[in-house]
């Protein structure tokens, strides 16, 4: 419904509009650019479950849209503009082929030598559900695959990256969990150790590092692990942080021609390839690693430690960022991180979208980490009338 109404409100503007189909939201951003289109449109609820569709929007090069430009549409939906009609109303056809031409477009930068690995893919019964299958079959790959039966409903559900522990990966030689629009993907190791995106960003950090192919160093987000910065520091790779959000990790690679930014969430964004996060690019990426190593996915995930995190959501009644920045909590943080010291760190972060405080520590030891989020996320608390903590 969404898509049939997006599609005839374009064309009732007077554009002409492609219909690709099912397709990830990172294949949506390459085809606009190769099918020469002056912007492109997805519809998704991303990670989330069906009812929380909502439409993303790609400039003709296959980029995020400026936050500006997004509030002005935002704008422009609420006012009556005048419609052509007769002649000069758009037309919508549907690009057959769009599956193929997408896988197409990837293989054709990247195509690592993979006949006969095992690999399970967890398509979330979302928009890989095709895809994903076809371009790993390109590469000679014995497949298996799971959440692949898309009913309009199941999207997410119980699948995919969002529950990559329960997935299966026994007799396989590495296992990609994408989420429903594929823009993100986690991996499973041959021993069924998850590895998250900042194992796949440093897994591939080193990588280009070591092939002299890494410019710009690395973006990452301030939740990313103490032990990726760690393993970076150790292996002279320079990085920049930035707030949450893959539009804050795409606009600062922007600005510095860096090859590879990401989140640990698994949306991984590989400049050479992709505008905006991909996860069939990043799986790609990460099969050719273990391709040209000869190195198990296990091997390959030593090179960070995970420092141990925890993470409390403190409730708030009234401004989140007046919240976190109050002189309690201020002083409660200062106070961690003396208890920490250089083997851990604490994020205090408002939440963007709800009435949230993010308590995350992280620290070598569980329990120390454990305890410190408490105490601070208590203080929280206590200065948010009615507020009230969920750990996560």
């Amino acid at each position: 419904m969404l898509s049939d109404a997006l599609a005839a409100g374009a064309a009732s503007g007077g554009a002409s509009v492609l219909e690709l189909g099912v397709l990830p939201t990172p294949g949506v951003a390459a085809l606009a650019a190769k099918l020469g289109a002056s912007a492109g449109a997805v519809v998704s609820a991303s990670h989330n479950p069906y009812p929380d569709n909502g439409i993303k929007f790609f400039s003709g090069e296959g980029r995020k849209l400026p936050t500006d430009v997004e509030a002005e549409l935002e704008r422009l939906t609420g006012e009556e503009a005048p419609r052509p009609t007769g002649g000069d109303v758009g037309a919508a056809e549907p690009v057959e082929e769009a599956v193929a031409l997408y896988a197409e477009h990837v293989l054709g930068m990247l195509r690592p030598s993979a006949e006969g690995t095992r690999v399970l893919l967890d398509c979330a019964h979302g928009a890989a559900y095709e895809v994903a299958p076809l371009a790993f079959s390109g590469v000679g790959a014995k497949l298996s695959v799971v959440g692949n039966e898309p009913d309009g409903t199941n999207i997410n559900e119980g699948v995919g990256s969002t529950h990559v522990e329960g997935l299966d990966a026994r007799g396989n030689d590495v296992a990609f969990a994408f989420d429903g629009d594929a823009d993100r993907v986690l991996a499973v190791d041959e021993t069924g150790g998850v590895v998250d995106g900042d194992r796949i960003l440093a897994i591939l950090a080193r990588d280009l590092h070591e092939r002299g192919a890494l410019k710009g160093g690395v973006v990452v987000t301030v939740m990313s692990n103490l032990g990726f910065f760690k393993a970076m520091d150790g292996l002279g790779i320079p990085y920049e942080v930035t707030p949450v959000g893959d539009r804050h990790v795409a606009e600062a690679m922007r600005r510095s021609g860096a090859s590879l930014g990401g989140e640990q969430s698994g949306h991984v964004i590989l400049s050479e390839y992709a505008t905006t996060g991909d996860g069939l690019v990043t799986a790609l990426a990460l099969l050719d690693v273990m391709a040209r190593s000869g190195k198990p996915l296990s091997e390959l995930a030593r090179v960070m430690e995970r420092y141990p995190q925890s993470l409390i959501n403190v409730r708030v009644e009234g401004s989140a960022p007046e919240v976190a920045g109050s002189g309690a909590a201020k002083e409660a943080v200062v106070r961690a991180e003396r208890r920490l010291g250089s083997e851990g760190r604490i994020l205090l972060r408002p939440s963007g979208t709800e009435p949230v405080v993010r308590v995350m520590v992280e620290h070598e030891d569980a329990a120390v980490c454990r305890e410190v989020c408490e105490e601070v996320a208590a203080v929280v608390a206590e200065g948010a009338s009615g507020a009230k903590g969920v750990r996560v």
